[in-house]
């Protein structure tokens, strides 16, 4: 069991309470916290509200509390130093009866270091191919980094996993107790008008996201499409592609209902990414009527591909899927979002975490 101890000050982020007894007390640890701004940040946020919302009573534990240093290539995201005492403390005086550990970085690490120690049983989530981006940044071979994550994960009592087809992936890499847990989308937030007037010739190819070599925006960026280009999103990559794309409009990061403007405002979202294991954005567009174009990988391959045409199209050449995608029918990408709820997401965690005393 967990042992109590004096409760620290609380964060002004991170905590999400609710009373109810029959409520538990669950703990996410993750590298991955605001003010960071991608998907990952996005999911732990809004399961946490609607944890709280049934009665449980939430914490996340992210970077913002340590000291922290800039991740190298990309200064946006910092990674908390030496966080293994001042987290201990922070995990005993919670005491949580559910832990999660979210991520592989410093904080996940020694979370996981915690509870092996403690005899704790936690779960994990996969949400990132960070194999696949060491590649693209550093040329390390993914194997390498794969067989230190599959020993992180199998640690644990389960991996959740968005998709099938990482669950397949992860599956055979040889990553065990694999679980589904899928996404949801804001459809309050996220609808068909209204739409952004973007004074460009139609149609609008989009892309919304960080401005990240892993994302793999030059192939979007270099394809010969009628109309015009439009970027949304910020990142380490921003200033290069702005200088070599003089013709694509850049716009900087939205948030709100102007990135939902932007959404509905274009003819077709194009997610040029290889290595993405969901792409929030992807039901983000759905939502506000605006088709998909994207490779055949894990993501889209789930999201879109039993759907297509009608909600875009997936292919190998992503200049034909684009172009595909103008004829599918902005009502049916509409109705294939409202298929994901974040309650529901939010209900499928909850059934995978597990007593940290290792009962049933």
């Amino acid at each position: 069991m967990v042992r109590r101890c004096r409760k620290l000050p609380e964060a002004p982020l991170g905590t999400a309470r609710a009373g109810t007894a029959a409520g538990r007390r669950i703990l996410i640890v993750s590298d991955a916290w605001r003010p960071q701004v991608n998907g990952v940040v996005r999911t732990l946020a809004t399961v946490a509200a609607e944890l709280a919302a049934m009665g449980h009573a939430v914490e996340v534990i992210g970077p913002d509390r340590f000291r922290t240093v800039p991740l190298p290539t990309y200064p946006d995201i910092r990674l908390a130093v030496l966080p293994r005492r001042a987290l201990t403390r922070m995990i005993e005086a919670f005491a949580p009866d559910r832990l999660h550990i979210a991520t592989e970085g410093p904080l996940g690490a020694a979370a996981r270091a915690w509870a092996r120690r403690r005899g704790v049983a936690f779960t994990t989530s996969f949400h990132t191919k960070f194999p696949e981006y060491l590649q693209a940044r550093t040329g390390l071979p993914p194997s390498l980094a794969y067989a230190w994550l599959r020993r992180f994960h199998n640690s644990g009592a389960g991996v959740m996993a968005a998709t099938e087809s990482l669950r397949a992936d992860l599956a055979g890499r040889g990553f065990a107790n694999i679980r589904p847990w899928t996404r949801g989308v804001d459809l309050a937030l996220f609808r068909p008008s209204p739409r952004e007037d973007w004074g460009l010739p139609r149609p609008v190819f989009l892309y919304v996201g960080r401005i990240a070599v892993e994302k793999n925006l030059r192939a979007f960026l270099d394809l010969d499409l009628p109309g015009a280009k439009v970027v949304v999103g910020d990142g380490p990559q921003l200033a290069e592609l702005r200088r070599d794309y003089p013709a694509v409009r850049f716009t900087g990061a939205r948030f709100g209902a102007a990135l939902a403007r932007a959404y509905a405002g274009a003819d077709v979202f194009v997610f040029p990414s290889l290595t993405d294991t969901f792409g929030l954005v992807l039901l983000e567009a759905l939502a506000c009527g605006t088709p998909v174009a994207a490779f055949p990988v894990t993501g889209p391959r789930d999201i879109i591909g039993a759907a297509a045409p009608a909600v875009g199209a997936v292919d190998a050449d992503l200049r034909q899927a684009a172009l595909a995608a103008l004829k599918a029918d902005r009502t049916a990408c509409r109705a294939h979002a409202e298929a994901y709820s974040w309650r529901a997401c939010a209900e499928m965690f909850l059934a995978h975490l597990v007593p940290v005393d290792g009962a049933g």
